[in-house]
């Protein structure tokens, strides 16, 4: 299916290391000419980390969209009934917002754009990014995992020994996930071997 025309919501939350993995997989989407709206956490938008500054980050997504970032509830809940969305990426999507969306917590304008989408029973595509998904979030991502219209970009363990139970989804499969998702379909293999991709 082509992204032609299509309005996504790109949602980024504070897992700060993977940014710069994401923001190629913004441009391939822009370049397919998508629409995208960014929505950003409260964490994304104000932390200063070694990965960069939040406001930096802010500028830098504003510029690769052509659009303002959302970055409150108020200004997300539009997503829903006034500008819908064909499709909602979260990407990354950290164990703490996992574990919040899960258990239907809307207490940042990326979850809130989420369930927006749901509302309107379209795709909601997940690449997650957590040091837990192994661990206490596990009963948190099968629950994503099951849930209508909720769909993943393929992801792996990154470091398997080091941290066994992290993982992080294999972004530069973010467009075809979202392709496959606004055809209800899930892309296979959902689990793949992430500490072996070529960066």
């Amino acid at each position: 299916m082509s992204l032609n025309g299509k309005r996504i919501g790109f949602g980024l939350t504070g897992s700060h290391c993977t940014y710069d993995a994401v923001f190629p997989e913004i441009e391939k989407l822009v370049n397919a000419g998508a629409e995208v709206l960014p929505v950003v956490t409260f964490t994304v938008k104000t932390t200063e980390t070694r990965f960069g500054k939040g406001e930096d980050w802010v500028t830098r997504i504003e510029e690769l969209t052509g659009n303002k970032v959302i970055d409150s509830i108020v200004k997300a809940e539009p997503l829903g009934p006034k500008i819908p969305l064909d499709c909602m990426v979260i990407a990354p999507l950290t164990g703490n917002s996992m574990s919040k969306f899960a258990n239907a917590l809307t207490d940042s304008p990326v979850l809130m754009a989420a369930k927006a989408t749901l509302r309107n029973q379209k795709p909601v595509v997940l690449g997650i990014s957590t040091n837990d998904a192994l661990g206490l979030n596990g009963v948190n991502l099968m629950r994503l995992m099951a849930t209508k219209n909720i769909y993943f970009i393929p992801y792996g363990q990154d470091d398997p020994v080091k941290k066994p139970n992290s993982m992080v989804a294999r972004m530069t499969m973010l467009s075809d996930t979202v392709e496959a998702a606004l055809s209800g379909k899930q892309i296979q293999p959902v689990i793949v071997e992430k500490y072996k991709d070529v960066n």
